[in-house]
């Protein structure tokens, strides 16, 4: 989904090598991912736990969208986090497998 400015904003979870779980949004998810692997302009978060693999991923129509279900996701307790990763996954899973 594109919003006006033609930005398609992404809400992500990534996890770490240790197994922590890390919500953000951003409009380009793999430079994203790279940035917080590689560089200082990662999020310090990730200077301790380094990340492993984007865990899950959704699109939002804005920005505002976007911040808003990144709130609600952080909100959420770890085990609230692993079903909805687990739930994106098997949705994922069975898309493909029906097209």
């Amino acid at each position: 989904m594109t919003s006006k400015n033609g930005k398609t904003w992404e809400v992500y979870i990534v996890r770490t090598r240790s197994g922590k779980l890390y919500t953000g949004i951003t409009t380009d998810l793999e430079r994203r991912f790279q940035e917080h692997a590689r560089t200082k302009r990662g999020a310090k978060f990730f200077r301790v736990s380094r990340p492993e693999a984007i865990a899950f991923k959704e699109t939002a129509p804005n920005r505002s969208e976007a911040t808003r279900r990144e709130m609600e996701i952080k909100r959420m307790s770890r085990a609230e986090k692993l079903r909805l990763i687990e739930e994106r996954q098997r949705t994922v899973g069975s898309d493909a497998a029906s097209g």
